[in-house]
């Protein structure tokens, strides 16, 4: 195309966009659980260990491809080599899958806001069957499903300046002062202490084969990584920009908002002698149940809290749909509102039926894969895609850009220092393909569907045969 490509405006707008990206609800919903279950603090200890070493690496990789080609994430790799391009199209078809089914839990967050204001939630025992009867409505949650696409839908088609930009610089703060406040008045009631227990004290004894892997696979994949995210948000750097801090920063703030959900949710639920949990039985129906026996305080308290989760879901969801968008303007010379409004139909099509698969289609499953389709676009991502996507571009990376390219747009052709570039160049070239490696076979060695694992895989092998064109 013609048109000059858009760019960040400030790095502080490019950081809250990324950081915004990274942190997802599994931030809030997983990693708070995992850590208390599998040894609190030794847990902690060993997943900011690959966070740091595994995580940071992928995205530092994945910021300099971006930069470097100027291009999204299939234009990144079939600017190198045709032979690539499925790469690339596993990032786009990954992030398109997400948004099969991740607008319909903020959905759910963006009504339990309101079910918050008028008084819906405070009957604790009444909460289980409140959400179940709401998930399974056929109506209600595509309503507010619809309400939280257009949310999308407004900031995306506003580009990456006006939009995403701005947008991130409001929500992300507004984030950390919603999640504080949750935290701050969590950690004064009586009997916090065993939430910070089950957090943080070391417990070794814990520590299995399986803590390593449930550590590796959190650290990755709650980076946004692996679906061409930071590739598409790497191609809008200015020159200038650091690489390596930038990384730096955005990995620490994602591990940061982790702890700091954890102290949110964590310390409540041990003062009510309520057992923890995790995924959305956590957020949706113990929260609630929490909030709802704090008397006058909990309402307030319970429509911060989804306001903080429809704001993570929100900022990470507006990547996972520029992804899609900057692929067809990049490669199809699409416009950015064509490209918004038709990608966003397609993901409403498909958001409904993963709804509807909770509800009135729950006793159906795909023939074959024995699945519903939100568990259909859920587990195929983040058992197969994004650990294959994450694998690629480490070795993309690793093998078939020359170093030192690498090394001068890491630096700003000399301008700026990265004391470990050699380090950094041999945990992405060898650790890395290898750790994710073992997370993706173990992860659907493990997965209760192996029919769904094979087509997976074998998906990705046909797209690898055929994908140059795309």
């Amino acid at each position: 195309m013609g048109t000059e490509r858009e760019n960040w405006s400030t790095r502080f707008g490019f950081l809250m966009a990324a950081a915004g990206s990274a942190v997802g609800l599994g931030n809030i919903w997983r990693f708070p659980y995992l850590a208390g279950a599998n040894g609190g603090g030794a847990f902690l200890l060993i997943y900011l260990g690959f966070v740091f070493f595994i995580g940071a690496t992928v995205m530092l990789a994945e910021f300099t491809v971006g930069r470097m080609t100027q291009k999204s994430a299939v234009g990144a790799y079939k600017s190198v080599s045709r032979n690539w391009t499925f790469a690339g199209i596993i990032g786009v078809l990954s992030a398109f899958l997400i948004m099969g089914f991740y607008p319909v839990v903020g959905g759910w967050a963006t009504a339990y806001i309101f079910k918050s204001v008028t008084g819906l939630l405070s009957e604790p025992s009444a909460i289980p069957s409140t959400f179940g009867a709401f998930i399974s409505d056929p109506v209600r949650p595509l309503a507010w499903m619809f309400l939280y696409m257009l949310f999308n839908i407004v900031i995306v088609i506003r580009g990456v300046g006006k939009g995403i930009e701005t947008a991130s610089k409001v929500l992300m703060p507004m984030l950390i002062l919603l999640l504080f406040s949750v935290a701050g008045y969590g950690m004064t009631l009586p009997g916090a202490i065993e939430g910070f227990r089950f957090l943080f004290v070391p417990d070794f004894s814990a520590v299995t084969a399986r803590t390593f892997l449930a550590a590796l696979g959190q650290a990755f994949f709650s980076l946004s990584l692996g679906m061409g995210c930071m590739v598409t948000y790497g191609s809008y750097l200015a020159k200038d920009t650091k690489l390596a801090s930038s990384a730096a920063i955005v990995t620490t703030m994602d591990t940061l908002f982790a702890i700091t959900a954890g102290v949110a949710i964590f310390p409540a639920l041990f003062a009510f002698g309520m057992e923890p949990t995790e995924g959305p039985g956590l957020v949706f129906v113990v929260v609630p149940q929490i909030f709802a026996q704090m008397g006058f305080i909990g309402p307030v308290l319970s429509m911060i809290f989804f306001i903080a989760l429809m704001i993570v879901a929100l900022t990470s969801s507006v990547s996972l749909l520029e992804v899609v968008v900057a692929y067809l303007i990049d490669e199809k010379n699409w416009t950015r509102r064509k490209a918004v409004i038709t990608t966003s139909i397609v993901m409403l099509v498909f958001c409904t039926l993963a709804s509807l698969s909770l509800g009135i289609w729950s006793d159906w499953t795909i023939p074959v894969l024995g699945v519903g389709f939100f568990d259909f676009f859920d587990i195929l991502t983040d058992k197969v895609f994004l650990a294959i996507g994450g694998m690629l571009i480490a070795i993309f990376t690793g093998f078939r850009l020359k170093k030192e390219d690498l090394k001068r747009e890491i630096t700003n052709e000399g301008t700026v220092p990265f004391a470990i570039f050699e380090l950094w160049y041999f945990l992405l070239k060898y650790v890395t393909p290898i750790a994710i490696g073992f997370v993706a076979f173990f992860g659907a060695r493990a997965a209760a569907q192996p029919a769904l694992m094979v087509f997976g895989f074998s998906f990705i092998a046909v797209l690898a045969l055929f994908s140059k064109k795309l």
